[in-house]
């Protein structure tokens, strides 16, 4: 019951969201600095806070009539082979993200994009790599 009421709560505050994006955009005239955004941002935060909610929920009411269904969905999910499947997949998106990532800090250093740009993706670069350092080491030492 907890986790229903955790996706209705998802709804409603999708839809403020949303609610409050569509009256920014057409209560401010011209805006400046952060409004600019800041409307922009509430609309696709909203709809993808409400998506999911809704989701959650039509899912739910889909496979309450059918038991067996929701069994071979949790099969699934939490299968040794899907799992690995799932990781090695992960681990793949990973080794490509770095090189992607890496090509474009360097493109945009040398098209002139503004440093602080610049800075803020070296700087989640970085931490996505110490992320990965810091797993690599605790999971050595693990196994």
């Amino acid at each position: 019951m907890k986790r229903s009421i955790t996706h209705y709560i998802e709804i409603v505050f999708g839809l403020l969201l949303l609610g409050t994006g569509l009256y920014l955009i057409k209560i401010i005239i011209e805006p400046q600095g952060i409004l600019r955004a800041l409307p922009y941002v509430c609309i696709g935060l909203g709809c993808g806070i409400f998506g999911h909610g809704m989701g959650e929920i039509i899912s739910r009411i889909a496979i309450k009539n059918h038991p067996n269904v929701e069994k071979q969905m949790k099969i699934d999910k939490h299968d040794e082979r899907n799992v690995t499947i799932g990781n090695r997949a992960k681990a793949k998106a990973y080794d490509m993200m770095i090189f992607v990532f890496g090509a474009l800090m360097f493109a945009f250093a040398l098209m002139g994009v503004d440093m602080v740009a610049v800075l803020l993706l070296v700087f989640a670069y970085l931490f996505v790599i110490g992320y990965g350092v810091y797993y690599r080491c605790k999971f050595d030492k693990e196994m």
